[in-house]
């Protein structure tokens, strides 16, 4: 016997509600926020692309079936890759924090009192 599954899509959790709301009718008034961000997203970006160059990172880069092209999936900057939301998620993950450990590095062994 079978039982019955609803395709019905429920009402989103209400944290989720409050993020899209948050997300969409926020008004941003501080111009040193606005530039902030600008100059946090031109870094990640430049991180990302810097990390292309780097044969380790890119071997985790791409389809997991070679040569497969998502028809409407989400692109990962940098690359020619049009990836699924979960696979591209991660790309992308991957190249904008592939420098992390560096400059990680160098701030603990600079930043360290003798």
């Amino acid at each position: 016997m079978s039982s019955y599954i609803s395709n019905e899509r429920p009402q989103p959790d209400q944290v989720l509600a409050d993020i899209a709301d948050y997300v969409l009718n926020y008004e941003i008034k501080s111009q040193l926020a606005l530039k902030t961000a600008y100059y946090c997203l031109l870094d990640t970006l430049g991180c990302g692309f810097e990390a292309l160059t780097y044969p380790a990172c890119t071997k985790l880069l791409g389809p997991v079936v070679p040569g497969t092209i998502v028809p409407n999936g989400a692109k990962v900057p940098g690359t020619n890759f049009q990836l699924d939301p979960v696979k591209a998620a991660f790309d992308i993950g991957a190249i904008i924090r592939w420098l992390d450990f560096n400059d990680t590095w160098l701030a603990a062994e600079w930043g360290t009192l003798r």
